[in-house]
C-alpha cells in the first residue's frame, strides 16, 4: 500500500508545484502581455492618427444624442423612442465622410419609406376586418420580404444600398407586424421616423463638421502611391538584377513595397462607392469620376503582377551567365529607366492633379530599348548561346516589355482621367522631393497648354 500510494503523492506534489509556479509567474506575463498592448495601440495610433479622431467624434456624437434621456423636456416628447437615435449614431458613423453618409441616407430614406408602407399595410389589412387583417399582413410581408431581399443579389444595388435594403425590410415588419396589437401604430413609426432622422443628422454633422476624412482624397492618394511603388521596384530592379555597383548601401524596401499593391483592390473599389456619396470637397467636385481611378487601379494591379514575377529571379538559385547578362544590361536598364520616369510621371500627375506631359516620350524611348532588347535576343544572343542558358534572359527581358506595355496602358487610363476631371494644364515648376511615402516629381519638367505630349 505505501508503493502504491508514493506515486500518487509525487503527482500531486507536481501538480501543485506548476500550479505555484503559474502564480508566480503571473504577474510578470500580466505586464509583459499590458507593454505589448500599450506598444500596438502606439503604432495603430501613430500609423494614422484620424484614428484617434475618429474615436472621439463617435465618443461625442453618441453623447449628444443621450442628452435626449438626460433631460426630462427632450425625454418627455420622445419617451423610451430615443433610444433609436443613439442606436443610429451607433451603426451609422463610419471612418469616412462617405461611409457616414451612405449608411446615414440609406437608413433615413429606407426607415422613411418603409414606415409609409407599413403604416398603409397596416390601414388595408384594417378595411378587411378581423378575420383578414392578420392574412393580409402576413401576404404583405411576404411579398415585400422575398422582393427586397432579391432585389440585394444585384450587384450595383448590393453594393450602394444593401444596409438601405436590409432596414427597409426590418422597418416594414416592425411597423405592419407590430401594428397588429398596437393601436398607435402611428405614433410608432413617427417617433421612429424620428429619432433615426436625429441620430442620423447628429453623425453626419459631426463626421463633416469635425475634421473631416473624405474617402475621396483617400482614393486618390492610394492610386498615386500604387503607382510610385511600382516605379519604386524598377528603379532598384535594374542595379539589383545586373548588379551594378551602387555609392552607399543600397535600400532593399522596394522589394517589399509593391506588395500591397496586388491586394488593394477591395479597398479601392470600397473607397471608390463610399466617395460617390461624397458633396465636393477640396479639388475635387461633385460627381469627379471615381470610376476611373478603378480602371487605373486595376491596370496598376496587372503591371504589379508583372513585377511579382520580376521579384521571383532577383533571388532564383537559376543564374544567367556574365557575358548574356552584359550583353543584354544595357537594353534592360535604359528600358526600366524610362519606364521609372514614365511612372514616376504619372503618379505625381495624379497626386498634383495635373495633365500628364512626359510620359509618352519615356514610354516611346522605352518601346524603343525593348525594341533593341529583342532585337538582340533573337539574333546575336541566340546565335551564340545555348537555348537553356537562354531562357531565364528571355523571360526577364520578356517580363520587363510587359512591364512597358502595362505602364503604356496606365498612362492611357490616367490621360482619360485627366481629361474628364479637367486637370490643370500647367505642371509646377517645382515638385516636392521623393521620399518613401510622397510622390516624387518627373526628372524633366515642361509647361504646356495642351494635353498632347511634347518630346523633351
Amino acid at each position: 500500500m505505501e508503493m502504491a500510494s508514493q506515486p500518487v503523492d509525487n503527482r500531486k506534489e507536481g501538480i501543485i508545484s506548476r500550479a505555484w509556479h503559474c502564480l508566480k509567474s503571473l504577474p510578470g506575463k500580466s505586464m509583459s502581455k499590458l507593454i505589448e498592448l500599450a506598444k500596438k495601440t502606439k503604432k495603430l495610433g501613430h500609423d494614422d492618427p484620424r484614428r484617434i479622431i475618429h474615436s472621439l467624434k463617435v465618443g461625442l456624437a453618441i453623447t449628444l444624442v443621450s442628452l435626449f434621456y438626460y433631460f426630462e423636456p427632450l425625454y418627455d416628447g420622445f419617451g423610451v423612442s430615443a433610444m433609436w437615435a443613439v442606436l443610429t449614431v451607433v451603426v451609422v458613423f463610419e471612418f469616412s465622410v462617405g461611409g457616414t453618409l451612405s449608411r446615414g441616407l440609406n437608413r433615413g430614406l429606407a426607415t422613411f419609406l418603409a414606415a409609409g408602407l407599413g403604416f398603409g399595410a397596416h390601414h388595408l389589412a384594417n378595411l378587411s376586418g378581423k378575420l383578414g387583417e392578420p392574412i393580409l399582413l402576413g401576404l404583405f410581408v411576404f411579398l415585400l420580404a422575398s422582393t427586397v431581399t432579391f432585389v440585394r443579389f444585384f450587384p450595383r444595388m448590393k453594393a450602394r444600398y444593401d444596409y438601405g435594403l436590409l432596414i427597409f425590410i426590418l422597418t416594414f415588419c416592425l411597423i405592419s407586424v407590430s401594428g397588429y396589437r398596437d393601436d398607435e401604430v402611428w405614433h410608432m413609426a413617427h417617433m421612429r421616423v424620428s429619432t433615426i432622422l436625429i441620430g442620423g443628422f447628429t453623425a453626419v454633422c459631426v463626421c463633416i463638421l469635425i475634421f473631416p476624412v473624405w474617402a475621396g482624397t483617400d482614393l486618390h492618394n492610394l492610386v498615386a502611391n500604387n503607382i510610385d511603388k511600382l516605379a519604386h521596384f524598377l528603379e532598384g530592379f535594374g542595379p539589383l538584377y545586373f548588379q551594378i555597383p551602387q555609392d552607399g548601401e543600397m535600400d532593399m524596401t522596394f522589394l517589399e513595397g509593391y506588395k500591397c499593391v496586388l491586394n488593394s483592390k477591395q479597398t479601392e473599389e470600397s473607397l471608390a462607392n463610399f466617395a460617390g456619396w461624397e458633396p465636393g470637397h477640396g479639388q475635387f467636385r461633385f460627381r469627379h469620376p471615381w470610376k476611373q481611378y478603378l480602371k487605373i487601379g486595376s491596370l496598376t494591379r496587372n503591371c504589379a503582377y508583372r513585377i511579382e514575377a520580376l521579384n521571383g529571379y532577383l533571388n532564383t538559385e537559376t543564374k544567367i551567365s556574365e557575358e548574356i547578362r552584359g550583353e543584354m544590361q544595357d537594353a534592360c536598364i535604359n528600358m526600366s529607366s524610362e519606364a521609372v520616369k514614365a511612372l514616376k510621371g504619372l503618379a505625381f500627375s495624379i497626386q498634383t492633379m495635373t495633365k500628364p506631359c512626359s510620359a509618352n516620350s519615356h514610354i516611346t524611348k522605352s518601346k524603343i530599348a525593348a525594341k533593341n532588347l529583342k532585337s538582340l535576343l533573337s539574333t546575336s544572343l541566340c546565335k551564340e548561346t545555348e537555348i537553356l542558358d537562354l531562357i531565364p534572359a528571355v523571360t526577364v527581358a520578356s517580363l520587363l516589355v510587359d512591364v512597358v506595355a502595362c505602364t503604356e496602358k496606365i498612362a492611357e487610363s490616367v490621360q482619360e482621367l485627366a481629361s474628364i476631371a479637367k486637370f490643370n494644364s500647367v505642371k509646377p515648376k517645382k515638385a516636392p522631393s521623393r521620399s518613401s511615402s510622397k510622390i516624387s516629381e518627373p526628372e524633366h519638367v515642361i509647361t504646356i497648354h495642351q494635353p498632347s505630349s511634347l518630346p523633351e
